[in-house]
């Protein structure tokens, strides 16, 4: 499998300097995905990734401020990621129901792709996102970063997937709903067939990824396309 360098664009008010762009901010990013999946963000600490990656505490600080900036950091990746794995993608596809099937599988799933990014491991950064996505904005600080803009990827994000919802319904009266309603409900039936499964019909015995794709599928085509069958 290729890997190749990408520079997303992010929200600069999140570091204190950009990480993208020097080894060390790279060699932060990588093992912060790592250790945050091996630990969970309660028992994450710039200590114990300064360890990992042989590097002083102090040097993590003067890219991030604390280590919840650092995991909007990877969210705002991540959404920026889907987004732009989302674009290339559509550029290739005519038929609206298509390209609004396309994106649910890549809400289910962002990973499923033909190149690696060198930093970033989105298989991991993925579970990442499913396990903590919530943290992002259930916290007392969320309207004074939203006015910051800090969540900016994700809404423009249920934006794009929105606009894709009335190409196929121009009279759907809740796109923005519909569209932040699949990124919720991929990252938490995920979660609820590992850890809560009386939750969801999704089974951790099987292909999990599979399931809620087509779960969300059904949910939508019952919604935007109610007199229509599910689009195979």
């Amino acid at each position: 499998m290729t890997l190749f360098s990408i520079e997303l664009s992010i929200n600069d008010k999140l570091y204190q300097r950009d990480p993208q762009r020097t080894e060390l901010g790279r060699k932060i990013l990588k093992h912060s995905i790592l250790l945050l999946d091996e630990l969970g963000l309660e028992h994450f600490n710039f200590r114990k990734l300064a360890e990992r990656i042989g590097s002083a505490e102090a040097s993590i600080y003067r890219y991030f401020e604390n280590k919840h900036l650092l995991l909007l950091y990877l969210f705002n990746w991540y959404w920026e990621w889907m987004r732009f794995h989302i674009d290339m993608k559509a550029m290739n596809i005519r038929c609206p129901k298509e390209k609004l099937r396309m994106m649910i599988s890549c809400i289910v799933d962002t990973a499923r792709r033909n190149a690696r990014i060198e930093f970033i491991d989105e298989d991991v950064l993925h579970r990442i996102v499913v396990a903590e996505g919530a943290k992002a904005y259930h916290n007392k600080g969320v309207d004074a970063q939203n006015e910051e803009g800090l969540f900016h990827a994700y809404k423009s994000l249920c934006n794009r997937i929105a606009s894709v919802i009335l190409e196929n319904n121009p009279d759907f009266p809740y796109p923005r709903a519909l569209a932040s309603s699949l990124l919720e409900m991929a990252n938490k039936h995920i979660y609820f067939a590992e850890h809560l499964p009386l939750l969801t019909e999704a089974s951790n015995e099987g292909n999990v990824l599979q399931q809620v794709e087509r779960f969300l599928v059904f949910f939508a085509w019952r919604l935007i396309f109610p007199h229509e069958g599910i689009l195979e």
